[in-house]
């Protein structure tokens, strides 16, 4: 009976996927719109969403221009998703984390 308890939960159970999008702390607007979108399209999906900037180098001394970027990206995504966590920087990464919207 408890085999076949944990078997029914299993199955209720839903697999989070986390997509990843990347980006460089000049990323231009055209990439911006298009990472965006597919950010989107994940969020729509149910799938969870990682964005980053990874600073290469010495520029490491645009962290205030990253983190501005994940912050517009977040207002952008609002009506898909919340954010979950806000910008961190990590080593080399400046991360954000955004969850799907409950559907209604």
């Amino acid at each position: 009976m408890q085999k076949k308890r944990e078997k029914e939960l299993k199955a209720k159970s839903t697999q989070i996927v986390v997509k990843e999008i990347r980006f460089g702390p000049q990323t231009d607007e055209h990439d911006y719109e298009f990472k965006r979108k597919n950010a989107e399209k994940f969020l729509k999906e149910g799938s969870k969403l990682k964005a980053f900037v990874f600073f290469k180098g010495r520029s490491i001394i645009y962290k205030d221009q990253g983190q501005i970027l994940l912050l517009r990206l977040a207002t952008d995504l609002e009506e898909f998703g919340k954010v979950e966590a806000m910008p961190v920087l990590e080593g080399k990464r400046m991360i954000m984390f955004i969850a799907p919207k409950k559907k209604k």
